[in-house]
């Protein structure tokens, strides 16, 4: 027995598992006919219409038009990804590209979020959308004061999610470039690796006491670091690969297309549909309703989280029509969420 309480036998299966894979090919209703001629179940026309009455009887499949053949719904999409699907490997050109564009962009974080977009829409022809790190779930990483003229230094603060502060700071005429680097050396120590929330007063004191003649600039470092905690981007989310979307029949109609193109103009609904809570290690799959928004019930949402170390700092995701190809697309992103993971913990390593 399944998820949805209903005990379905192999010929069902198969063809429901024939209905999903011709409509996604052709985008038109799936008629006995072609079953039996293209899918070779063995058995004849009216033995595939008695079971393609009964699939909508239970709700897998209906029928768009009378006379017409069927179409998957969302139940039926949804068994065939958590039953009846097989996840497709990357071809080796496919996964060349994307460890190669990871290669060239490994520098640049914005780069590298940005072409984790172009080839998520360039290889699963759906919109693309990439969460890039937030601030928000940071972790401090380094500290630097730097001396630049007799009288001033810079203030460089880096978070592991890759984002870097500065500041310039007066120095007055004692202050000594070792005493910078002894400033430097004991925030480091205590500080690297926590979030805000780890931060607490009793750490603060503990560097006050230690820094006891420097309090100027632990002042002035720990304001910086703690801007740099709560300070935003303005650009959470990159969308790329919108036309992709728009090219698909189910999206021919004008005002279909409008609602959908408002949806994609709202980041924060965008942030909140990428929104990951934890790192499951696994593929997300939302079907239709399952998105649990009105304007894309017509939509397919893929998604994946990708960290850094072993914390949830982004996700990825493509949406496109429920007639997507899951089978791909899964593929795709599971891979493309391990090689994002890799390459920005050789940017943040760096």
């Amino acid at each position: 027995m399944n998820r949805f309480g209903v005990i379905m036998d192999d010929r069902k299966r198969m063809v429901l598992s024939a209905i999903v894979n011709d409509y996604i090919a052709t985008a038109e209703p799936v008629g006995s006919r072609t079953i039996v001629r293209k899918y070779k179940l063995g058995v004849s026309p009216a033995t595939v219409r008695n079971e393609m009455a009964d699939l909508e009887e239970l709700g897998y499949v209906q029928q768009p038009h009378t006379s017409a053949g069927r179409i998957p719904s969302d139940r039926g999409y949804r068994y065939y990804v958590d039953y009846l699907m097989q996840q497709r490997e990357l071809t080796g050109e496919e996964a060349a590209l994307i460890c190669k564009e990871y290669e060239s962009k490994v520098k640049d974080i914005g780069q590298v979020i940005q072409r984790t977009g172009q080839l998520l829409s360039q290889l699963t022809q759906c919109a693309a959308m990439v969460l890039k790190p937030q601030s928000g779930m940071s972790a401090f990483k380094h500290i630097q004061l730097v001396p630049i003229f007799q009288s001033n230094a810079i203030v460089i603060v880096v978070m592991d999610t890759g984002t870097v502060h500065n500041r310039m700071i007066d120095l007055p005429e004692s202050v000594t470039p070792a005493d910078l680097e002894t400033v430097s050396s004991v925030l480091n120590a205590k500080l690297q690796g926590l979030t805000m929330e780890k931060i607490k007063l009793v750490l603060i004191k503990e560097i006050y006491n230690e820094l006891v003649g420097h309090r100027h600039f632990v002042d002035l470092a720990m304001e910086l670091i703690q801007d740099s905690f709560s300070l935003k981007s303005e650009d959470k989310v990159y969308l790329g690969g919108v036309f992709n979307i728009l090219n698909q029949p189910e999206f021919h109609n004008v005002e279909k297309v409008k609602t959908l193109l408002s949806l994609l103009e709202q980041e924060e609904q965008l942030c909140s549909l990428l929104a990951v809570k934890e790192n499951t290690g696994a593929v997300t799959v939302r079907i239709g309703g399952e998105i649990n928004h009105k304007d894309i019930q017509e939509c397919s949402m893929v998604t994946a989280s990708y960290q850094v170390g072993d914390r949830v700092v982004g996700s990825i995701g493509v949406l496109g029509p429920t007639r997507m190809e899951y089978a791909k697309v899964i593929g795709i992103i599971d891979f493309m969420r391990k090689s994002l993971s890799q390459a920005l913990e050789r940017v943040f390593q760096g």
